[in-house]
């Protein structure tokens, strides 16, 4: 069956995505953050506990799978294996954006795919911030989602060809909070956020932040190789790294709820997230790369590796409470140390 333009947009976003992987992570802004370890622990892996019980969002892992794909025959395949992956493990998911089933009906398979596997689990929806209330509403109640995530992406609208160049998001995002009866998240899509950025979210009365910086997929470097008219190299490198944007978020008043996503490779890194002050944290294009790469036998093995290794990284860090990370000492490098001097964050 013939595929719209859409739904071979969101197929070329996972083939570049892929496509790039080694590229995009050539540079890993959390080896910047060091922790220092507790030689003498005198603690038991038995008394860790990994829920994140402060982050007002039903979850049993402080990680999760975060948005990634929908829309297409292809991506309704990869959603399949990672809604029986978060059910296996226990794991949040947030779908890829929805927007696309408002155009393309068609699509709506590869959505509805997550709840039939994964029945009970907590799912997240996703769509753009270029949405109303109407379709926000109606996106939530087909797949029954625990939660909205509104994805904001100004770098990205503005690098692709086909992209959005009115951005006016504010008065949208303050209708959404105050009317959807599921807690709405907005998130960045990869290039971080300021401390300015979250002020203003957090004065419409959003109250979960996902920060995500770079360091992991690149939508600057994928749309500007989808745009046939214009180069947009010199963009490759827009944003703030996802330690940058946690530093950033320092600031933050006890209501605020915060994630972080973007270059998270491994559960130290899961870790030191939390360390930062992230209440969870969202892991996409490591985990697509596996999927792809390794089938969803591999990911399984990997997600079993990562549940087993952070109770033990808590351990060697003497926190036997996800939300007490915080507490644990560490230093940075001279060029994250220099960024949150010059930025007055510590």
């Amino acid at each position: 069956m013939m595929e719209s333009a859409h739904a071979q947009r969101k197929n070329e976003h996972l083939s570049l995505a892929e496509k790039d992987f080694a590229l995009s992570h050539q540079d890993h802004p959390f080896d910047q953050v060091r922790l220092i370890p507790t030689t003498l622990p005198e603690m038991s892996t038995q008394e860790i506990h990994v829920a994140p019980v402060n982050l007002g969002l039903k979850f049993d892992w402080p990680f999760y799978i975060e948005a990634m794909t929908g829309g297409s025959q292809r991506s309704t395949a990869i959603n399949a294996s990672f809604a029986r992956l978060a059910k296996r493990f226990n794991l949040a998911m947030a779908t890829g954006s929805m927007s696309i089933m408002f155009k393309d009906k068609t699509a709506k398979d590869s959505f509805a795919v997550l709840r039939k596997e994964n029945p009970d689990g907590f799912l997240m929806a996703n769509l753009s911030a270029n949405t109303n209330y109407k379709r926000a509403q109606e996106a939530v109640n087909f797949i029954n989602a625990n939660a909205l995530e509104i994805h904001v992406n100004a770098a990205q609208e503005l690098i692709m060809q086909e992209g959005d160049r009115k951005l006016y998001w504010l008065e949208t995002l303050a209708e959404l909070t105050t009317r959807l009866n599921v807690p709405v998240i907005v998130k960045e899509v990869g290039f971080g956020m300021s401390k300015e950025t979250i002020a203003q979210l957090e004065q419409v009365g959003i109250k979960w932040i996902n920060v995500s910086g770079t360091g992991g997929t690149n939508f600057a470097q994928i749309e500007d190789q989808r745009n046939h008219e214009l180069n947009f190299t010199d963009l490759h490198s827009w944003g703030l790294t996802t330690p940058e944007s946690l530093l950033e978020a320092h600031f933050k008043r006890p209501t605020t709820h915060l994630i972080a996503s973007g270059g998270i490779t491994s559960p130290l890194d899961v870790v030191k997230a939390g360390v930062l002050g992230a209440q969870a944290v969202g892991v996409a294009g490591y985990f697509l790369h596996i999927l792809i790469k390794e089938g969803e036998k591999g990911l399984e093995k990997e997600l079993t590796r990562w549940q087993t290794e952070l109770p033990r990284i808590m351990t060697l860090v003497e926190t036997t409470d996800w939300a007490d990370l915080y507490l644990v000492d560490h230093v940075f490098s001279s060029d994250l140390l220099a960024y949150a001097n010059q930025r007055h964050l510590i």
